[in-house]
């Protein structure tokens, strides 16, 4: 039996990108993924996943700064509400939503 010896091959590996780059590139290229996500959070029923999601699309499309100028919210504000522990008022959530290119609908559970 021949002696094994260990082969070193060199691959070109494509850089990595990091996950939340990807996932924020995600967001921002089509209203649906944006959509996908925030059900996905909602299905969990914790309402700081639906935060989190709501600060990653606002991310993904300009970020919170913007975010502030398109619905007149205070910059600030929207950071705390957009914050796992937020609690936004509907009128605040409902703003977030349609800057961010969506809305809320209600469906038979």
């Amino acid at each position: 039996m021949r002696p094994t010896t260990a082969r070193t091959t060199k691959r070109a590996w494509a850089p990595s990108v990091a996950h939340r780059e990807q996932r924020l590139a995600w967001l921002a290229a089509a209203p649906r993924n944006a959509a996908a996500y925030v059900e996905a959070a909602l299905e969990t029923g914790d309402p700081g996943d639906l935060m989190h999601a709501l600060r990653d699309i606002a991310e993904a499309h300009g970020g919170i700064a913007r975010l502030a100028e398109e619905t007149g919210l205070n910059r600030e504000a929207l950071y705390r509400t957009l914050s796992r522990s937020g609690n936004p008022q509907l009128s605040s959530l409902l703003a977030i939503l349609k800057a961010s290119g969506l809305k809320l609908s209600v469906a038979p559970a």
